[in-house]
């Protein structure tokens, strides 16, 4: 196991500090000296390459096995393999299709899509289609396991202690069938694990994806295409001695007790920062203008990120889109804060950069090594192109006024089975309870009150942002989001219709440990 750093604890937490250590969960203060993310950091044992020397990789696009006029289906196994992430070391992975990231699918909106996902991992897993417009029966609830096979334990092993007696679980051996009707504006949506109690390890071991949905709006705009649009998925990993993934399990059989060793409760950090699977890594580009489509799919890790070039002149991070698709119009940033789960399609000109030079995609939250993202090397001329000053007219204008009722939501710290975890409306999670009602076709505003960091997402629908505390919402809370990042002591704002499908859904906070120990509720839509 690599050590941890307790010194490193970066929980910014002002006003949020008494309500947690009310809560149960004994914070150092010393948390509360920066704001930067919430949790404890690992320390690698193995040596780490030097930044930008890896070339940035890119995740294959998964050819559908089957197309019909009724849709597309695809066909993933979930499987453990061998990896090199850092350099001369082999790395033991839990992938889709034997990938970390897993393969990326290309859809359309209106276009049906079918994935049946094989299990050939030691333990249950769920498939989340996170930001996705989904029916309930595929929405990947965390109890609706699909078992590898020969798995002999009872429903309830494995889950905290929840059980799952409520009759609701769907649980299938060896194979299940997801479908996506993807009835949706255009937008990268990521695919991860969601099983009960063990989200966080899962993600940390590679079962994530990217899933692209296109649509004629963002057809008939011009902007950059094909080599010049790069998914980039940002995640923090550790690694012990042998170059193997490091994470503080209390059981690292993912199949028993639930959480992680103590120092780590608030959110496990790493030392490397990967990009789509690589440390640090570097990419080649020309001088024009490229797409840049961001996920954060770290576990407690935020950033707050600015591209800087070698002489220090930041350049403009231009964003043309949110978690749930583009804006109407375009928002320039010189730094922009990406939480865990949150997505963000940038625009990033070159055009203005000497042949020859770098570029560094930095991290002002880090320090260290964990300051560095990635870096561009630009290698040639390319053609520029302009930035489009209006782009999508299509996002829901929800008034305040019509809505039908305004809802408080605390995120707080709390005890779970008599010992730390993290609580909504000061319950943990609890598969047989339904937390929220929302009628079908309803407009509700819920003020979301945290103690610390939480990036809250909510599962089937998107949101806008209405306020921040008593105050106007940031520049990067523009257009339609799932995934809010509430700051330590603060409270937000966001109005949303609830339409789509009925059925038993979720919200929670995405900081993936806290969601594990206890931050997830029940949404019933009726």
């Amino acid at each position: 196991m690599a050590e941890h750093v307790s010194r490193r604890r970066l929980l910014g937490i002002g006003a949020g500090l008494g309500a947690v250590a009310a809560g149960g969960l004994a914070l150092s203060a010393a948390w509360a000296r920066r704001p930067a993310q919430t949790g404890d950091q690992l320390v690698s044992e193995v040596p780490l390459p030097q930044p930008f020397s890896v070339p940035l990789p890119i995740p294959s696009v998964l050819a559908p096995v089957a197309s019909t006029a009724d849709g597309d289906r695809y066909e993933m196994v979930q499987m453990e393999t061998e990896a090199e992430i850092i350099p001369g070391r082999s790395t033991r992975l839990w992938t889709y299709n034997g990938t970390f990231p897993g393969p990326t699918i290309e859809s359309r909106r209106g276009r049906h899509v079918t994935v049946a996902h094989r299990n050939e991992l030691p333990v249950p897993t769920v498939v989340h289609l996170h930001g996705g417009r989904t029916p309930a029966s595929s929405d990947g609830y965390p109890t609706d396991l699909v078992l590898p096979e020969g798995w002999t334990e009872s429903a309830s092993h494995g889950h905290g202690g929840h059980g799952m007696t409520d009759g609701l679980a769907v649980v299938t051996n060896v194979q299940r069938e997801y479908g996506f009707p993807l009835d949706q504006r255009a937008t990268m949506l990521w695919y991860h694990d969601h099983r009960m109690d063990f989200t966080a390890p899962a993600i940390w071991r590679g079962l994530a994806g990217l899933h692209f949905v296109r649509d004629d709006i963002e057809d008939a705009l011009d902007l950059p295409r094909g080599d010049h649009e790069l998914p980039l998925m940002i995640a923090d990993r550790a690694f012990d001695a042998d170059g193997q993934l490091a994470y503080p399990s209390l059981d690292p059989s993912l199949t028993g007790e639930i959480g992680v060793e103590e120092p780590f409760t608030a959110g496990v950090l790493g030392d490397v920062i990967l990009v789509n699977g690589a440390p640090w890594p570097l990419h080649e580009v020309d001088t024009g203008l490229y797409r840049l489509r961001i996920l954060n799919a770290s576990n407690a890790r935020h950033y707050e990120l600015e591209a800087v070039t070698e002489e220090g002149r930041r350049l403009p991070l231009v964003q043309i889109g949110a978690d749930q698709g583009l804006l109407s119009a375009p928002v320039r940033h010189e730094r922009l804060p990406i939480a865990p789960a949150e997505r963000y399609d940038l625009l990033l000109d070159f055009g203005d950069v000497p042949v020859g030079t770098k570029v560094r995609l930095a991290n002002r939250l880090g320090s260290g090594r964990t300051a560095d993202v990635m870096a561009f090397h630009v290698v040639r001329e390319g053609t520029s192109m302009p930035i489009p000053e209006s782009l999508a007219d299509d996002l829901p204008e929800w008034d305040r006024s019509e809505a039908a009722v305004v809802r408080d939501i605390a995120f707080r710290a709390g005890r779970m089975n008599g010992r730390h975890g993290w609580l909504i409306d000061g319950l943990p999670f609890d598969p047989n309870r339904t937390d929220v009602t929302a009628r079908l076709g309803d407009i509700e505003v819920w003020r979301l009150i945290a103690d610390v960091h939480h990036p809250v997402h909510l599962h089937l629908v998107g949101f806008r942002v209405l306020a921040r505390g008593n105050g106007e919402p940031l520049p990067h809370d523009a257009g339609l989001k799932d995934t809010i990042a509430l700051r330590p002591g603060e409270s937000a704002e966001i109005i949303t219709r609830f339409d789509g499908y009925r059925g038993r859904y979720l919200f929670h906070c995405h900081n993936a440990e806290h969601e594990d120990m206890g931050m997830m509720a029940n949404l019933e839509i009726v």
